[in-house]
C-alpha cells in the first residue's frame, strides 16, 4: 500500500511539474473589407439646366461656413471640396430627355478626389444642404445673367451711337 501511495504521490509531483503548453492566443479577427460604395447617398436630381445648377452650386459652396472651395472645372462640371475635413468632388451632369425625364434635369452627386463614389455623413449633409438651396440659387444666377446681358447691351448701343455721332463730326 505504501508503494501505491508512493507511486501515486509521485505521479501528482510530475503532473504538477510537468509543463504545459501555452494556451493558444485567439486567433486575430480579421477586419472585414466593405466592398466600395457604388453610389453616393445623397444624390439628387434638379430640374433645371447644367449650367445654372453648375454656377449655382459654386454660389452656394463659396459661402457656406465649413466649406473649403479647392477648386473647380466647368469643363468637367466639377467643383473640388472639403467639408468636415473630407475631401470631395461634387458633379453636375446633364441627364437625358426621356420616358421618365421630361424637363431639363441635372444630376447633383459627389465622388472622391479619385472619381469614386463616396459614402460619407459630410457629404450626406453638403448635398442634402444644395439640394434645400438650390432651386432658389438658380433663379437668383438666372436673374443676375440676364441683368449682366441686358447691361452689355445697352453698353453696346451707346458705344455704337457714340460711334455713329463721331463720323458725322
Amino acid at each position: 500500500m505504501q508503494r501505491i501511495v508512493g507511486v501515486f504521490l509521485l505521479s501528482m509531483l510530475v503532473v504538477a511539474c510537468a509543463s504545459r503548453p501555452p494556451k493558444e492566443a485567439p486567433a486575430p479577427v480579421e477586419a472585414i473589407e466593405m466592398p466600395p460604395p457604388t453610389e453616393t447617398r445623397g444624390k439628387f436630381n434638379i430640374e433645371a439646366d447644367k449650367l445654372d445648377t453648375w454656377n449655382a452650386v459654386g454660389q452656394i459652396l463659396v459661402r457656406t461656413p465649413g466649406v473649403t472651395y479647392e477648386g473647380r472645372a466647368q469643363m468637367m462640371d466639377l467643383y473640388s471640396v472639403r467639408y468636415r475635413d473630407v475631401a470631395f468632388m461634387i458633379l453636375t451632369r446633364a441627364l437625358l430627355l426621356s420616358d421618365t425625364i421630361k424637363k431639363t434635369t441635372t444630376l447633383v452627386t459627389a465622388t472622391t478626389p479619385e472619381g469614386k463614389p463616396i459614402d460619407s455623413d459630410a457629404v450626406v449633409d453638403l448635398l442634402a444642404m444644395l439640394q434645400r438651396d438650390l432651386p432658389a440659387e438658380i433663379v437668383s444666377v438666372q436673374e443676375r445673367q440676364a441683368a449682366e446681358a441686358k447691361a452689355k447691351k445697352a453698353q453696346k448701343s451707346k458705344a455704337k451711337k457714340k460711334k455713329k455721332s463721331k463720323k458725322k463730326v
